[in-house]
């Protein structure tokens, strides 16, 4: 009996096919590769796509931030393009602009009264001007009526200093029969001459000056400065005093207390015209002016109005 042997070559699946005709098999690097073996590869090719797939959208997330921060950062560039455009540009001062405004802000300020007397000349008082600064001080507190009431008569004023006199000299002029006169006073706690200044300093000068005058007659300092009230109440108390000299303040309060009468008082000499550091004269410091409007209400303008006392501006 003859036996014959065929040898098959197999070629495996056409080209551009990967399964065999039941679809189990495929031939892989020149292997026939099982069922298991094709799951298991599958999924580990399926894997690794989706992780290709996860790695570009990794990627993109800082790449988005950047081209965001990057718009955002040209956005706001071109707003402040904008607005530096859009502001008006300031224009540019001259010499001449500045120095205008310059004069105008000098022109703002007000002078001072040292100013202002540093380049004027002196002036002589006169009686005009104590009525002026009455009629301005009493403008908005006393009616029309009463106004009229405190304006005083020319012959309520000895003649003014014309600059060229000390006190002795002036007082000589305007006084001419002193020496009788002290000799008839006799009253206590009163003065015959009253003389008022700005500061205890300035009564200290007077009363030296006052040396070739006064004579024998008996002057009193009358301030505030180391003395009491009290002291000043007893000294005119226990003598007869013919000149006194000091501030309105304290002579003010020395009348309101009753320590100084004004019944024998024939004399109120202003030191008008003296003038302080700062140029200032008695009127000018607004603390003494209030006093010595005080001292002409306590009764002073009513003695002149009277006939009784007569005012001299030195």
């Amino acid at each position: 009996m003859v036996s014959f042997y065929v040898t098959l070559d197999y070629k495996g699946p056409e080209e551009g096919t990967s399964d065999n005709k039941d679809g189990m098999n495929r031939l892989r690097d020149g292997r026939l590769e099982t069922k298991a073996e094709i799951l298991r590869s599958a999924g580990s090719e399926a894997e690794e796509e989706t992780e290709q797939d996860k790695q570009p959208t990794e990627k993109t997330k800082p790449e988005k931030r950047k081209k965001i921060t990057e718009k955002t950062i040209k956005a706001k560039k071109k707003k402040n393009n904008e607005q530096q455009e859009r502001i008006i540009p300031q224009k540019t001062e001259t010499a001449d602009e500045k120095s205008a405004k310059s004069q105008k802000k000098r022109k703002k300020k007000k002078k001072t009264i040292t100013d202002v007397l540093a380049t004027s000349e002196p002036k002589p008082a006169c009686p005009a001007d104590l009525q002026s600064m009455a009629s301005q001080y009493f403008s908005d507190k006393r009616s029309v009526i009463e106004q009229e009431e405190l304006k005083l008569q020319d012959s309520c004023f000895l003649s003014s200093n014309d600059l060229t006199h000390t006190l002795s000299s002036y007082l000589k002029q305007v006084c001419p029969k002193w020496a009788k006169i002290q000799k008839q006073h006799a009253e206590k706690s009163s003065v015959v001459l009253l003389i008022v200044c700005s500061s205890a300093l300035r009564t200290i000068e007077l009363i030296k000056q006052l040396t070739t005058f006064k004579g024998e007659t008996k002057a009193i300092k009358l301030f505030a400065k180391h003395i009491k009230i009290e002291e000043q109440v007893k000294l005119l108390q226990k003598s007869v005093t013919h000149i006194g000299v000091g501030t309105p303040g304290r002579i003010s309060a020395l009348i309101e207390k009753e320590g100084l009468s004004l019944r024998a008082l024939k004399y109120l000499i202003l030191d008008w015209n003296w003038r302080d550091q700062k140029l200032r004269r008695m009127v000018d410091i607004p603390e003494v002016k209030l006093d010595f409007i005080k001292l002409l209400e306590s009764g002073i303008l009513k003695g002149c109005k009277e006939d009784k006392v007569k005012i001299g501006l030195f």
